[in-house]
C-alpha cells in the first residue's frame, strides 16, 4: 500500500465511523420511543489487493445492522387498548391519507411496526403515537363473524338482545326427597300426575285441582332469569318430583321437571307444566336416561312469551342421583345464553389477539382482532421515518397471524435501545474516529519528508 492509498483508507475509515456515530446517535435520540429498534453497525473490508502472499488491507465501508428480533421490555400502562407483542411479530397499520366528510380516510400499503401505543381517536379508531392506524378484522359482537376487514374501528358497537335458546344445568336431586308431605305421609312419590315414568310424552299442564297436592309432594328446583327476542328478563320456575321408587324388579328410579308458567311460582296462581321428559337413575345414582343428555322443551309459554324449542342441556353426567340429608335439590351448575341489549362500556386486549368489548348487560364479547404479520426474515425489512417497515423482497412476504406469539394488553413495548451500550459504543467509535486522523496525518508528514529528499 503506498502512502496515497493510506491516505484514501484513513478517509474510509472516517466515513465509516461517522456512519456509526449517526446510528449510536440515532438509537440514543430514540431511547424513550416505543416499539424502536436499535440500529447497530456492521463494518467490512475491502481487499484492494488479494495475491498469494500479498494480500492488503484496503477501505472499509460501514453497513447498518437491523435489530428487529431484538425485543424491548414490555411495561403495563392504563391505557386498555395499549398492547404489546411477546415474541416475534408485527402490527398492521396504514396511514391516514385524507379526510371526507369531517372523518379521516385511510389506506395506502400495509405497514409493519412494534409500536402499540394505540388509543381511540374521534371516529373511534386504533391510532398508534406514530400516527398508525391499525388494521385487522372487525367482528359482529353478537355472532363472532367478520364484519370487515380494514381499519379497527371500536366506536358505536352495540349488542342486540338475545333470546335465550340454551339453559346449562348440573345438579343432584336427593335419593330421598323431602316434600311437604313427607314428614307426615312417609311418602315422597308423586303420582297425581301428569307424570312420566319412561321415555318422553307430550309436555302436559297439572290440573288446576292437584296444584295443590303437586306443590306438596315435589321439591324446589333452579329458578332462571332467561330473556325474550326483544331482551326483556323472564323468570323461569322449577320444580322436581319423584314420580317412580328402584325397586327389586328392576325398575328404575324416576323423576320429572315441572316449569311454571308465571314468573310467580305461587301454588295457587302458578299453573306448572310437565316437560315431558322421565329422568333415570340406576342404583348408584348415575342418570341413564336421557342418554343425549339433552331435553327440548318445544313451545314452553312463561307469562305472555313462548320459547322456541328451549334447550335445557345437562350433559350425560349433569344430574346425579346421591343421597343427601337435606332431600332438597343442590345445583352445582345453572346459566343460560339470551341477555338484553347491551353497549360498549370497556375494552379489553387478549393474549390471542381478540379486543373483547364487556357490554352494559355485562356479556363479554370479542369485537375486533389485531393484524398481526411475521416475517421470515425480519432485519430484511425497509424502514421509514415514522418507525415503521416495509416488506422488501429480502424480508419475504408476511404471515399473518401470532403464530406462537402472544399479546399484552394495557401494555407497550419499550425501545431496545440500552443507553449504556450506546455510551461505550459511542466512546469506542470516537476513538477510531481519532485515530483515523492520526494516520491521515502520518501519510501527511510521510509525504513531506519524501518530499524534502529530493531537494
Amino acid at each position: 500500500m503506498d502512502l496515497f492509498s493510506a491516505l484514501q483508507t484513513s478517509v474510509s475509515g472516517l466515513q465509516a465511523q461517522s456512519y456509526a456515530i449517526s446510528n449510536i446517535s440515532g438509537n440514543i435520540a430514540n431511547s424513550q420511543t416505543t416499539g424502536f429498534r436499535r440500529v447497530d453497525t456492521s463494518f467490512v473490508d475491502l481487499m484492494n489487493e488479494s495475491v498469494p502472499k500479498r494480500e492488503t488491507s484496503g477501505s472499509v465501508i460501514a453497513q447498518s445492522q437491523l435489530t428487529n428480533t431484538l425485543a424491548g421490555n414490555i411495561v403495563s400502562t392504563n391505557v386498555a387498548t395499549n398492547m404489546a407483542i411477546s415474541g416475534q411479530g408485527f402490527f398492521t397499520v396504514v396511514q391516514k391519507t385524507g379526510d371526507a366528510n369531517g372523518a379521516a380516510v385511510v389506506g395506502g400499503a400495509t405497514m409493519y411496526t412494534r409500536r402499540g401505543d394505540f388509543s381511540e381517536d374521534k371516529d373511534g379508531y386504533l391510532v398508534n403515537g406514530a400516527g398508525g392506524y391499525l388494521t385487522g378484522t372487525n367482528l359482529d359482537a353478537s355472532t363472532g363473524q367478520v364484519t370487515n376487514t380494514g381499519p379497527v374501528k371500536i366506536s358505536n358497537v352495540s349488542l342486540p338482545a338475545q333470546p335465550t335458546t340454551t339453559i346449562s344445568y348440573a345438579a343432584n336431586l336427593p335419593a330421598t326427597p323431602i316434600t311437604t308431605d313427607s314428614p307426615i305421609t312417609g311418602k315422597d312419590i308423586y303420582t297425581a300426575g301428569p307424570v312420566v315414568t319412561s321415555g318422553t310424552a307430550t309436555s302436559a299442564p297439572v290440573a288446576s285441582t292437584d296444584t295443590t297436592t303437586f306443590i306438596d309432594n315435589s321439591i324446589a328446583g333452579p329458578s332462571i332469569t332467561t330473556y325474550t327476542a326483544t331482551g326483556a328478563p323472564v323468570t323461569l320456575n322449577t320444580r322436581w318430583a319423584k314420580v317412580q321408587d328402584a325397586d327389586t324388579n328392576g325398575n328404575q328410579a324416576v323423576w320429572n321437571l315441572y316449569y311454571s308458567s308465571t314468573p310467580s311460582a305461587s301454588a295457587t296462581a302458578s299453573t306448572w307444566n310437565n316437560v315431558g321428559t322421565a329422568f333415570a337413575f340406576d342404583t348408584t345414582g348415575k342418570m341413564t336416561d336421557p342418554s343425549t343428555g339433552s331435553v327440548t322443551l318445544d313451545g314452553a309459554k312463561v307469562g305472555d312469551y313462548t320459547f322456541d324449542k328451549l334447550s335445557l342441556n345437562i350433559g350425560t353426567s349433569g344430574l346425579t342421583q346421591y343421597a343427601d340429608t337435606s332431600g332438597a335439590v343442590t345445583t352445582n351448575t345453572l346459566t343460560q345464553n339470551g341477555y338484553t341489549a347491551g353497549t360498549l362500556t370497556s375494552v379489553a386486549v387478549g393474549s390471542d389477539g381478540k379486543i373483547n368489548g364487556t357490554f352494559s348487560n355485562g356479556t363479554v364479547a370479542p369485537i375486533a382482532t389485531v393484524g398481526i404479520a411475521q416475517f421470515a426474515n425480519p432485519d430484511g425489512l425497509r424502514g421509514d421515518t415514522s418507525g415503521n417497515y416495509l416488506q422488501t423482497v429480502d424480508s419475504g412476504p408476511p404471515l399473518s397471524g401470532l403464530n406462537g406469539s402472544t399479546l399484552s394488553g394495557a401494555s407497550v413495548e419499550q425501545s431496545n435501545t440500552d443507553i449504556a451500550t450506546e455510551f461505550s459504543k459511542m466512546i469506542v467509535t470516537q476513538q477510531a474516529y481519532s485515530a483515523n486522523t492520526r494516520v491521515m496525518s502520518t501519510a501527511q508528514t510521510m509525504m513531506s519528508d519524501l518530499l524534502n529528499v529530493i531537494r
